[in-house]
């Protein structure tokens, strides 16, 4: 039976490329960046080379490139740290972030406000396409907020922010400006990161949505951003996060970055006709809508919702038709569990009970498309 792969935002395929920069660090000698000999000194060069990479696919310094363990742990270092560090500085400290955002985000701001009396979360409301409403973040920040967190696209409908407003909105607000942060790990393997994401302070993106390897990634630090390393110990990326760095895992960002960076224009042009042909097709389907329609978002992400049916049922039915899907978040991809994304979008709970996530990448082919219309149209069909 053929499959159809359209799960790209839970985690892309591994890219050979990738895989072949990889193979020389994974078996074998493979010296410590932080040692001295050639085996280290060979092992370090390949780290310094691959965050050469990582900051012009990001528009940043090498320099403000922090190698972590993927996109939560970068997420996690930007709100955690930064929240730390004003904390211990401050009588009161605020987390600004949108309602929409990733749980990296917004479990690291709730453990924030749980360990500390002093600290505070604050939530920033979204239109009903999921668009963060400016009114609301600057109603919301404050002189004591130490960071803002809004992500770049939003990794269950692809909807994108408007991420210089919202830098404007939350450095007018405070006296000497407030720190922002943006997960871009949506946004990478779709936007062009120097000129989306210029205006904000931390960058997090991962490898694995770029077809990288798991368990890598990175936060991009601009300027002199004062925050505490949440893993201290051996000096390690300036001090930021101690531990050996993973050659193979910085080597393999390295060449997930340099791929997507060279085909990004070309990729996005092709699939942006799959997106349009595939919206065109859900929308006829009925009882069912797509979310966020009338906002700007990714090329890659086409998130429906079926009115009176059942995301855990829908996903089976495609499993079973060869079909590789999601619904709600994607990592909790297959979960019967509820949005909170939908839920802050005002999408009623009978809609948003059956929502799916249909995510493609650089080899989706229309043909995978067409046969992902005509199998869910039967699905849809045979529930009713």
């Amino acid at each position: 039976m053929a499959s159809y792969y359209f799960d790209h935002a839970a985690s892309a395929p591994r890219r050979d490329e990738v895989a072949a920069a990889m193979e020389p660090w994974q078996h074998g000698v493979v010296g410590n960046p932080s040692g001295s000999h050639r085996a280290a000194r060979e092992a370090r060069r390949a780290v310094e080379e691959a965050r050469d990479e990582v900051a012009q696919f990001v528009g940043a310094q090498a320099g403000e490139v922090i190698f972590t363990g993927g996109g939560t742990e970068s997420c996690q270092l930007a709100i955690a740290g930064v929240a730390n560090f004003h904390r211990r500085h401050h009588a009161t400290t605020s987390i600004v972030v949108s309602r929409v955002e990733h749980h990296a985000v917004l479990d690291a701001a709730a453990m924030a406000a749980r360990d500390f009396p002093s600290v505070t979360v604050r939530y920033v409301d979204v239109d009903g396409d999921g668009v963060v409403d400016l009114d609301s973040l600057r109603g919301a920040v404050g002189a004591d907020t130490a960071i803002v967190s809004v992500m770049a696209a939003n990794n269950e409908t692809g909807v994108r922010q408007p991420l210089d407003g919202v830098s404007a909105v939350a450095r007018g607000a405070v006296d000497g400006g407030t720190v922002v942060h943006t997960d871009a790990v949506a946004a990478a393997p779709w936007l062009y990161l120097p000129t989306v994401t210029a205006s904000v302070d931390m960058v997090s993106i991962c490898a694995h949505k770029l077809g990288g390897p798991v368990n890598a990634g990175a936060l991009v630090v601009r300027g002199s951003v004062p925050f505490d390393a949440l893993v201290p110990g051996g000096g390690q990326e300036q001090g930021h996060r101690g531990g050996t760095v993973d050659v193979a895992a910085a080597v393999g960002l390295a060449a997930a970055v340099r791929a997507t960076a060279r085909e990004l224009e070309a990729v996005n042009d092709r699939v942006d006709e799959l997106q349009v042909r595939l919206i065109n097709a859900l929308s006829l389907l009925p009882g069912c809508a797509v979310t966020g329609v009338a906002a700007l978002r990714v090329a890659g992400t086409v998130h429906v919702t079926c009115a009176g049916l059942a995301s855990d049922e829908l996903l089976f039915l495609l499993d079973r038709a060869g079909v590789y899907a999601s619904a709600a978040a994607s990592c909790s991809s297959g979960a019967s569990q509820s949005s909170h994304v939908l839920e802050a979008m005002g999408i009623e709970a009978d809609r948003a009970r059956g929502s799916i996530r249909f995510s493609m990448g650089a080899e989706t082919t229309a043909a995978d498309v067409d046969a992902l219309i005509g199998i869910l149209a039967r699905i849809v069909h045979q529930l009713r």
